[in-house]
């Protein structure tokens, strides 16, 4: 696991500067601590940097690295799980290897299939690729979009870095707010690619290849999952060939030179991840599990479990999550405004983990792949209405809304619920949008400037996720939603989450249920045999169910979560109203500072759970001062 930048300069101007660009690899050093390295072409318009973190072929994997004759050299970061797959035939047709590691790989691959090389890799990646005879740079990103790549278009220069903290190191490069992306990110607590928070920085999407050649940037999509064919097969064969190949998934990446072990949370993902790992592995396979104070958030007792069944090597960490402490820090290693307050945790578990090894196999997209949110439930139940007329659904959403219980806490079920009951006379895709929003257009309308509302007149954020259903037409809308939180949020929040909560301490995460073969076999399956009545991964229970504990089997879904709004009634209801309500923040322009004051007021004074508004407005406003108010400097 690596970390990736570097610029391509047009014809005229003063050439690479090799301080500026040793400067943006400098930003990366967490993600690759063991090792860098700089190369640049004669005429100095072209330079690459790379920081290693060393996992497979630890003395001989040096980047950037070149083919044969040197006019072929890639960055890379990631891990390619078939390379010794690959190799036989690259040796067979010509190429010549002189290291072990994956990276040598695919520049023999691209010197094959130019920019397709990508359709043979099976792993994580982002690479840069210097084509020197044809004078192009090509970038990639896998298909799940695991590994992150950023980049800055300017006329006839491209800078590109895996982190954005490295391409405002380069001069002139402006830090100026990209209001859609803002309004993106209230509406989701993530920025969706491919924008950034930064105006004139994109994220290059999963799947996608960019090629930059004679000043001009073509990107296209090579790869998308196919849930159009949903097979009839029995459920004995889909238990077959889902444990096939979950099970091929976790030996590939076992692939490791340095300690490996798993996260085990006690969920059924991270528990059949252990469980796999430890039939294939001739040693205890080390787990880590993480624990809170508050019995609300501490799942131990279910993964201690699983670590029992299998006699795992078993780390458990207690921790108080110090959001003063960590928070700052966090700040500065997303980048741009990231309000999921899982990253606590998830920062915590990977920091403990990295004390034990350096690669840790995860369960994620278990939920999206196999139907393991809750929230399918509510869209299947809301659903059921969908063939009465609009008027009879808006009646008889008020009246069920009208009989449940008031929730004042904003991410329950039951509130969640509650808004999708008075959203039953819109079309599906609209309210699964409501289910999901931190700020809806209402609350939208209620704390925007009158300046900022226009600048952002026409910018609907629905459209993000519209695009994904618009994709699969023919799938039943829970089948639907699960293709889009596989496409949307699944990368944009929960893999950036554990992509940079991880790299923050150096440690690799690999998840077998991203495998795209599994991803594709998941395609494939029928929504009823995921979610059958209620019962969420039906079929993936049914699959491993004597290889797991009867509790873990049968227990609910818990979040990975903190405690945010005691936090914001407590300990932290000081820092809250010094941050949004200071005369700086209040003076922006993006809110009315009445209505800011508002959220704080009701929610202190306990009158209404406005906590996850709250604080995508604090990370909002913590970002804002650490990269745009004056030079941009780790805490």
């Amino acid at each position: 696991m690596c970390g990736i930048c570097g610029v391509i300069l047009g014809a005229d101007g003063p050439p690479v500067d090799e301080a500026v660009l040793k400067r943006m690899n400098e930003t990366l050093r967490h993600r690759g601590p063991d090792d860098e390295g700089y190369w640049f072409t004669a005429d100095r318009r072209v330079g690459l940097a790379h920081r290693r973190l060393s996992i497979i072929d630890l003395g001989g994997g040096h980047q950037p690295m070149a083919n044969e004759d040197g006019s072929v050299r890639i960055v890379f970061n990631g891990e390619i799980y078939n390379f010794q797959e690959l190799r036989p035939d690259l040796e067979a047709r010509g190429h010549v290897f002189r290291t072990q590691c994956d990276t040598e790989a695919i520049v023999h691959l691209y010197e094959e299939y130019g920019p397709r090389c990508v359709d043979h890799l099976r792993g994580m990646f982002a690479f840069a690729i210097w084509d020197d005879r044809e004078r192009r740079l090509v970038l990639a990103r896998d298909r799940m979009g695991q590994k992150p790549l950023s980049y800055r278009l300017d006329g006839d220069r491209l800078i590109f870095a895996s982190e954005m903290k490295a391409i405002i190191q380069w001069p002139g490069v402006p830090r100026d707010v990209d209001p859609t992306a803002l309004h993106h990110f209230l509406t989701y607590q993530y920025v969706p690619h491919p924008w950034t928070m930064f105006r004139g920085i994109r994220k290059l999407p999963p799947a996608h290849v960019a090629v930059f050649q004679d000043g001009r940037l073509h990107i296209e999509r090579y790869w998308e999952p196919d849930y159009a064919t949903q097979e009839e097969r029995s459920e004995a064969e889909w238990c077959d060939l889902i444990r096939h190949e979950l099970r091929e998934a976790t030996r590939l990446r076992l692939m490791s030179d340095v300690p490996l072990g798993a996260f085990l949370s006690g969920g059924i993902d991270s528990s059949i991840t252990v469980a796999l790992m430890s039939t294939l592995s001739a040693e205890p396979v080390k787990t880590f599990a993480i624990g809170f104070d508050v019995k609300a958030f501490d799942e131990t007792h279910y993964a201690r479990q699983v670590a029992e069944r299998y006699n795992t090597d078993h780390h458990e960490f207690i921790v108080r999550p110090d959001c003063l402490d960590v928070l700052p820090m966090l700040i500065w290693q997303y980048d741009e405004p990231f309000a999921d307050s899982s990253a606590i945790p998830t920062y915590y578990v990977s920091r403990e983990t990295r004390q034990h090894v350096t690669v840790a196999l995860s369960g994620d997209a278990g939920d999206e792949c196999f139907a393991g949110y809750p929230r399918y439930r509510a869209v299947k139940l809301a659903g059921r209405f969908d063939r009465l007329p609009a008027s009879v659904r808006r009646i008889a959403g008020w009246r069920l809304w009208q009989r449940l219980p008031a929730s004042v806490e904003q991410k329950t079920f039951r509130r969640r619920f509650k808004k999708l009951l008075l959203a039953l006379n819109q079309p599906p895709e609209a309210r699964y949008l409501r289910w999901l929003c931190i700020f809806d257009d209402v609350a939208k309308r209620s704390i925007y400037a009158d300046a900022f509302a226009e600048a952002v007149r026409g910018d609907e954020s629905v459209d993000f996720i519209l695009r994904e259903y618009e994709k699969v037409p023919h799938l039943d809308m829970v089948g639907r939603t699960t293709f889009v939180d596989l496409m949307t949020y699944l990368p944009c929040d929960i893999l950036t989450k554990v992509d940079v909560a991880s790299m923050t301490v150096s440690l690799e995460c690999r998840s077998p249920f991203l495998d795209h073969h599994v991803v594709e076999l998941a395609g494939r399956i029928p929504t009823r045999l995921k979610l059958r009545g209620m019962e969420t991964k039906y079929i993936l229970k049914k699959a491993f169910a004597d290889m797991l504990p009867r509790d873990i089997l049968s227990r609910g879904k818990m979040g990975f979560g903190v405690p945010i709004a005691n936090w914001f009634r407590g300990e932290l209801s000081g820092f809250l109203r010094e941050t949004l309500l200071s005369d700086r923040a209040l003076g922006r322009g993006y809110f009315r500072p009445e209505a800011v004051r508002h959220y704080v007021d009701q929610h202190v004074d306990g009158v209404f759970d406005h906590g996850y508004r709250l604080w995508s407005l604090l990370v909002l406003e913590l970002w804002h001062q650490r990269f745009i108010d004056g030079p941009p400097t780790p805490p």
